[in-house]
Parts: C-alpha cells; structure tokens; sequence
C-alpha cells in the first residue's frame, strides 16, 4: 500500500483545524500543518493531536502550498484548506488510490456549507479541484488568490467519488471581510498578468456573474442563500475591477 502524506495550510484556524485533521487521519500515513504564525490556538491544537507542525512566513497562496508540497514526507500527496474535510465517500475512495494507484492526479467534487447551509448550485457545486498526486508531477500555479494544482505535460488524471466538505462562511460578515480581502490581492495579480479593467468592466462583469450564479447555475434553488452568494459574486467583481482600474491610472 502507497503511503500518503496531507498537507494543510492554516493561519487562526482554531476553529477548523481538528475537524480537518481528524477527517484526514483515517487516510494519512502523515499529516504536515504548515501555519503562517497563528495567534490563537491553532499550535496548541496541532500539537495535541500529534501531527507534524511547520511554520513559514506567508508569501503568497501558491508559494505558500509549494511550499508545503515540497516538506512532505512521502511522494503521494493530498492537500487541502483547514476548512475543508472528507465525506465518507471520499475517504473510502482515496484508501482505493494508496491500495492501487492509477493516475499521477485525481479530482473530486467540493461541497461548500454557507452560513449553515449546503450549497448545490449557484456555481459553487461541484466545483471540482484537483487536491490528490504525485508530488512529482506537479506543483501549485493559477494567480493569487485563485490557485490550482497544474500538472506535468503526459501526466494522466482521473476523478475519484466523494465530496471535499468545505466549511467556508459561518456569517455574512465573513464572507464581505474575505471579498474586501481577495479583491486587491486579485487586482494586484491580474495587472501583473497583464489583463486590463475598464469603465464598461466594472460595470458590465458584475452584471454578468449575478445572471450565472443565480440564473444560469440555479442560485434561486439554493433559497435566500443562492441570492445572497449571487450578489456577493456581483460585488466581487465589481471591486475586483475596480481595483484594477485603479491600479491601472
């Protein structure tokens, strides 16, 4: 059997960290936390539950789980965010993998809980990611704060059954406190991308992701909640491109 090792990233995860660890622990021979200094409990919780405890100076999401990639133990890696854990489902699929391993890769489907409730629409469902491979084939890349695991050209990738769990917003607060956060990191990494805002994008891209989230990807099914994600999404961009505009004059 494979051995496999988890890496989670954590900063003031207090309130996640076991959940995910002890998620984790039915699948991992390790479990690596990279923490970028937590102030709260994060540490003690760590250490109580024995897994292997790194902290780095934060540098950037991608540099940050490159980082963490390249400190595991064994070559087979499963990464995931303190918030997220495995469905049952999952993990049973993932211990098929360590049993017998086909691919350099594997996707599964991500099922977000917004303030209490699951979320099966709005474009958030099933937000597929890739978070199990070889840590020879491939490493962390996209644009801050939107990272993806990028294969090696000829690496083969298959999907495993199961939903990642991502417990991601507990109130409205957080989740318009995350949108002010990621808009000018966003701004920042899309302007050194190269990609240019405009008056008519700040205007129309906002438009634009309401009638998919809430319209095209069936928000109106996910109740007061699909409304409220719909129009968050619109208000992202909306800074986001703003941001950009800015940053541009």
């Amino acid at each position: 059997m494979e051995k496999l090792s988890a890496v989670i990233l954590t900063f003031n995860e207090e309130r996640n960290i076991a959940r995910c660890i002890e998620s984790v622990a039915q699948v991992a021979d390790e479990i690596l936390v990279v923490d970028s200094f937590s102030v709260d409990r994060t540490a003690a919780i760590c250490k109580e539950l024995g897994v292997r405890f790194v902290q780095h100076p934060f540098e950037g999401y991608i540099e940050q789980k490159n980082y963490a990639l390249q400190q595991a133990t064994h070559k087979l890696v499963l990464s995931l965010d303190a918030d997220e854990a495995l469905s049952p489902e999952l993990i049973d699929s993932i211990k098929g993998v360590k049993t017998h391993r086909k691919a350099d890769g594997y996707t599964m489907n991500r099922l977000t809980n917004y303030c209490g409730k699951w979320i099966h629409h709005s474009g958030w469902y099933p937000d597929t990611k890739l978070r199990l491979l070889d840590r020879s084939r491939g490493k962390w890349g996209g644009v801050n704060p939107h990272d993806k695991i990028e294969m090696n050209s000829g690496s083969t990738v298959d999907k495993l059954q199961g939903d990642i769990l991502h417990y991601s917003y507990y109130t409205f607060e957080e989740h318009r406190a995350q949108i002010i956060k990621f808009a000018e990191i966003s701004a920042r990494s899309l302007h050194e991308s190269g990609t240019n805002s405009s008056i008519l994008k700040i205007f129309y891209k906002p438009v634009a992701r309401f009638l998919r989230s809430y319209i095209v990807k069936a928000g109106f099914l996910d109740g007061k909640e699909g409304w409220t994600i719909a129009y968050m999404t619109a208000w992202s961009s909306y800074l986001r491109y703003s941001q950009l505009y800015k940053i541009q004059k």
